[in-house]
């Protein structure tokens, strides 16, 4: 009896486990009894014939050529090969004299005729691979046109069947969103970032630290704002799915990818570190510590002497953020006459706004179809400015999303100033990272001129004093006021909300609320000042 192999295999690991391995080996054996051979080996893979290279395979062929069983006996053709690199390698095998059997094809291998037969139907398969493959495609393509992500959820979201949106995991989403925002804040670079995530939750299953390429791919791919990028064509299409983040919060962390914004982590961590900058040559202000104290200087040769300590930056920083202060009655009477402006105000006419805006990016996108249809613009550039419409897209969506809000819930208004009135000693308590924090939020114009501290509140807090500053003054007029005057103060409250959705706003709440989480039991103050009065 001759010697011979049994390959059997199957494309997947979940085909594998049903009946499809033994139902092949079962007709191998009877084949092989029926025709005197003898199984000496099984090869069983779970491996797609359509593309060549298979381990086990190339195994086989390798001990048939060393001479360690005179043939082979397969189920049918197409588990043999689907591809014809594989299937040549199979013909060359029959042309050294070694047996191929096939145990539910009734051919004759080594005859023309049978050779024949069985090329034809290895074309017949090989097509049957290339019509599904473009079948697969074309669904895929439709699902993303839909705005629906065909392929495995990236990390941070979840899978939900295969045609269904994919969904932000409670678990790893939050710390992706966090991963995000330690990259945007500069205080980190990618190596330190790896061990912060590790530290808080986000790991490799063994719990050692994400590979620096898996970070890198996750902080430059667009779907957790909400748009998905094909990788391979570079295509571009408008998400379905709940974004993770923001498009600023994206874009701001591309930008520190691109080094327009610089990774600020040495070995002493300095609190105002990166923030300051020399009055008179523009350059940054390096800290260094001596004989107890922490010096801020400028270092450049052709400069004037310009060094200041620590402690005076600080106290020039908390000056600032007190004038920010103002009276508990005046949040009273701002908020009464907030929710009553929300009361009798429309955001009819705003979503409208938005849905011409929306329409005008709509248009936009169809133009710049139709210019790579007519090859006006290459396929580079077309993809290019199409994910920067998209981009604008998200965005426009988002701040409607916000005033759509807007009149759900006029306490944020309140909050918000509650915040901002307690922001200097809020600063006061707050450790390092917060401290930072709170002067890149803000604090700008940071510059030290012989000796002097000249510092600015942050545009966004200067608009938001002259708001209140506007509004207050309108508390001490007559009640008898024009139909001018109530328009502008809708649109200074209209301004408070804004800048109360803003994300400067929503950082100063993640700050607050991260320093009494902090402070435990012990916290009482904390606790207070982020509830308010």
């Amino acid at each position: 009896m001759k010697s011979c192999f049994g390959y059997v295999r199957v494309s997947s690991q979940k085909q594998g486990e049903g009946v499809s391995l033994d139902a092949q080996k079962d007709a191998i054996l009877r084949f092989a009894s029926a025709h005197q051979l003898t199984i000496v080996r099984w090869f069983e893979e779970q491996q797609t014939a359509a593309k060549s290279g298979r381990p086990l395979f190339n195994a086989m062929l390798k001990a048939l050529e060393a001479g360690e069983a005179n043939g082979v006996v397969m189920h049918r053709i197409d588990r043999s090969a689907r591809n014809f690199f594989d299937w040549a390698k199979i013909g060359e095998l029959a042309d050294r004299g070694i047996d191929v059997h096939f145990a539910t094809e009734s051919l004759d291998f080594r005859s023309r005729g049978g050779r024949l037969t069985a090329n034809i139907q290895m074309a017949v398969a090989e097509d049957y691979v290339r019509n599904l493959r473009a079948e697969i495609h074309k669904g895929q393509r439709g699902q993303l046109e839909r705005g629906y992500y065909p392929f495995s959820a990236p990390i941070g979201y979840r899978n939900n069947g295969r045609n269904a949106l994919k969904t932000i995991d409670p678990v790893k989403g939050p710390l992706v969103r966090q991963a995000f925002e330690l990259y945007a804040s500069g205080q980190f670079s990618l190596h330190s970032l790896r061990e912060e995530l590790a530290r808080r939750g986000l790991a490799k299953p063994s719990g050692q630290p994400l590979s620096k390429g898996c970070l890198e791919k996750f902080l430059a791919n667009p779907f957790y704002a909400g748009i998905i990028r094909i990788r391979k064509t570079g295509e571009v299409f408008k998400g379905a799915h709940e974004p993770l983040i923001s498009t600023r919060l994206f874009a701001h962390v591309e930008n520190v990818r691109a080094g327009k914004c610089g990774k600020k982590v040495t070995r002493h961590n300095h609190l105002f570190r990166g923030l300051f900058r020399c009055g008179h040559c523009s350059r940054s202000m390096i800290p260094e510590r001596q004989k107890g104290h922490v010096y801020y200087r400028c270092q450049y040769r052709m400069c004037h002497t310009n060094s200041i300590r620590e402690d005076a930056l600080g106290t020039a920083i908390e000056n600032v953020l007190a004038g920010a202060a103002f009276p508990a009655d005046c949040l009273v009477a701002l908020t009464q006459r907030f929710e009553k402006w929300v009361q009798q105000s429309s955001s009819e006419i705003t979503a409208q706004n938005h849905k011409l805006q929306l329409a005008k990016l709509d248009d936009r996108l169809e133009k710049l179809e139709d210019a790579a249809i007519d090859q006006i613009i290459d396929a580079s550039g077309f993809q290019r400015r199409k994910i920067k419409l998209l981009a604008e897209r998200a965005a426009l969506e988002e701040t409607a999303r916000d005033q759509a809000r807007l009149h759900d819930s006029p306490a944020i208004l309140r909050r918000f100033l509650e915040r901002l009135k307690n922001l200097a000693e809020h600063y006061h308590f707050a450790d390092t990272a917060g401290k930072r924090e709170i002067v890149e939020i803000a604090v700008s114009n940071r510059t030290v001129k012989d000796k002097k501290v000249l510092v600015e509140p942050s545009d966004w807090l200067k608009a938001t004093k002259d708001a209140v500053a506007v509004l207050s003054c309108a508390d001490a007029r007559s009640t008898s006021r024009t139909e001018h005057s109530k328009e502008l103060q809708g649109q200074h409250l209209m301004q408070l909300c804004e800048l109360a959705r803003s994300s400067y706003a929503v950082k100063l709440k993640e700050l607050f609320e991260d320093q009494c989480r902090e402070s435990g039991a012990g916290g009482q103050d904390m606790q207070r000042m982020a509830r308010g009065p």
